[in-house]
């Protein structure tokens, strides 16, 4: 066999580069369409064969490349919650301050969101319809996320002296900034720059209020007690409240 010259390797590489740009934008533009159909179908109710004709693909071709509708599915989920992680990563990475960072997490989310509301639909819509190794794959993806945003608030919390559960503050966050699609109105809301700022306000100025409510509902206790009680006993009762 004759070795390739420079310039033939150089035209392969480059020819392999190409064909893989164009593989990557053919896999957008499938699961950018098959994101609109379990949108306006559910995931249950559609087919391949709806998939295949809002591609374009033949069902053929779908089922050799795909096997079934579950690895779409799949496929959307991975593909928007990488991109989410690691657009938050790059965020993250030159070391912001605690409340900054929270800000950046919930900014980040949102504007991925908006850009792709249909997506985050199915995302929110098909949560439990991955199985098996697929499911515990988007899973682990998902745990990861969790795990991001609950260190930022353990940090937030540690520098602000709070006292809070950070589980039930992280699942609030999820609950305000993944069902906006349901509501949402740009004319009404602003962009995500706008609707981030407010949704953060909200957020941390709820978990300063509810942390004032905690330690004046503990020092009233121990007001209307016949003994002060001791610094260590007040702590135990904050915490017991939260």
């Amino acid at each position: 066999m004759t070795p390739l010259s420079s310039n033939s390797r150089m035209r392969s590489k480059k020819d392999a580069s190409g064909n893989g740009a164009r593989f990557e934008q053919q896999l957008e533009r499938i699961l950018a369409h098959a994101t609109v159909v379990f949108c306006e179908k559910g995931y249950a109710g559609a087919s391949m064969r709806d998939i295949a004709r809002a591609t374009g693909m033949s069902l053929a071709g779908m089922y050799h490349y795909f096997g079934n509708k579950e690895r779409l599915l799949y496929l959307i989920q991975q593909d928007s919650f990488s991109t989410i992680l690691s657009r938050l990563q790059e965020r993250l990475s030159h070391g912001t301050d605690p409340e900054e960072a929270i800000r950046l997490f919930i900014l980040n989310h949102l504007q991925y969101f908006l850009d792709h509301q249909q997506a985050m639909k199915v995302l929110s819509h098909e949560d439990e319809a991955l199985k098996g190794e697929l499911g515990q794959e988007i899973a682990r993806v998902k745990r990861e996320y969790y795990h991001i945003c609950r260190e930022l608030l353990e940090r937030y919390k540690k520098k602000k002296g709070l006292e809070f559960e950070s589980r039930t503050a992280v699942l609030a966050l999820f609950g305000m900034v993944n069902w906006i699609y349901t509501w949402y109105n740009p004319r009404l809301d602003g962009g995500a720059d706008r609707l981030a700022s407010e949704m953060a306000n909200i957020f941390l100025g709820g978990i300063a209020r509810s942390n004032k409510r905690v330690i004046k509902s503990s020092h009233r206790r121990g007001r209307n007690s016949s003994v002060l009680p001791s610094r260590t006993t007040v702590r135990k009762r904050v915490l017991s409240f939260v």
